[in-house]
């Protein structure tokens, strides 16, 4: 029998909590910009970043919010994406990503299915989550920014900063519960560990090799598995920085590309808009090293 060995180093798959292992080096990389709103220019430091994820936590903890417990986000992508994630994550609760485009009924029935107690959109998305979360065991709804009926997820921040990591076992409890539309039927919840996730870093690590001065552009939306893992926890984890992008715009991706950006994964559609669209002959991408796609590229 002939076995084939890969060419790159050996996989030491990680014992811990997602946010454990994604914040690691965050004392090593302090005052250096982790991430980047890319329509308004606001940053967050790695320090920053650490900060507000357990002031964060701590402000759920308050509201009785703990182990076990299911959070929804139903929002786009955006630097506090990452602080709400790994609050939950380090009080050992559980993130269900929520599309934001969903329809009311397609909200509702993933609020349901995975249990959510709480709920944080934005502004934009607040009917149609209040008429989601109204059938559902949601009994709070948060939102980045200010919106009526709805907690701004600021004040979380006000509030005194958890010590450290929830107790879990990275091997059986549950740190995410995305929902995937590629099966039959309705979206069915598929359960992650904390080890799930922080093995497939592990695994990424060689083969991505982000390096701590990289600036990536973050299109691919959070509340899938390749922006959550490769855009969101890829960065923090190698240390580089991602430029967060709400939606796919080839003008503001045209904006971003001059901030000096050194990779910028997308889809096949993207792909295809940027090399069809004659503005991009202007964009100055002298920085860039790498440009990948989460599904296959076709010739224009």
């Amino acid at each position: 029998m002939t076995v084939f060995t890969s060419p790159l180093p050996h996989v030491d798959l990680p014992d811990q909590s997602i946010t454990s292992y994604v914040l690691a080096d965050v004392d090593e990389h302090g005052d250096r910009v982790a991430l980047i709103d890319g329509p308004t220019g606001r940053t967050y430091s790695y320090s920053q970043i650490n900060g507000a994820i357990h002031r964060a936590a701590g402000g759920l903890r308050a509201r009785g919010f703990g182990k076990g417990d299911v959070f929804a986000i139903m929002a786009p992508n955006l630097p506090e994406y990452a602080i709400a994630f790994h609050a939950v994550a380090l009080l050992g609760g559980i993130v269900t990503t929520i599309n934001p485009t969903y329809t009311a009924e397609e909200i509702e029935y993933q609020l349901n299915d995975a249990g959510a107690r709480l709920l944080l959109t934005i502004p934009m998305f607040m009917a149609t989550a209040q008429e989601a979360a109204a059938a559902s065991p949601v009994e709070e709804i948060f939102v980045f920014g200010e919106a009526d009926g709805a907690t701004p997820f600021a004040s979380l921040l006000a509030s005194d900063p958890v010590a450290g990591q929830e107790p879990v076992d990275p091997a059986t409890d549950i740190a995410v519960l995305p929902y995937s539309s590629g099966t039959t039927g309705l979206a069915k919840g598929v359960m992650l560990s904390h080890r799930n996730l922080a093995s497939n870093l592990a695994q990424c690590e060689h083969v991505i090799g982000l390096g701590a001065d990289e600036v990536v552009l973050a299109v691919l939306p959070f509340f899938h598995i390749y922006g959550m893992q490769v855009l969101m926890n890829g960065v923090l984890r190698w240390g580089a920085t991602a430029v967060t992008m709400p939606r796919f715009d080839l003008e503001q991706s045209s904006s971003s590309s001059s901030s000096r950006t050194t990779g910028s994964p997308g889809s096949m559609r993207s792909r295809r808009s940027s090399w069809r669209w004659r503005s991009t002959r202007s964009w100055n991408i002298t920085t860039s090293r790498r440009c990948g796609s989460s599904s296959p590229v076709r010739r224009p």
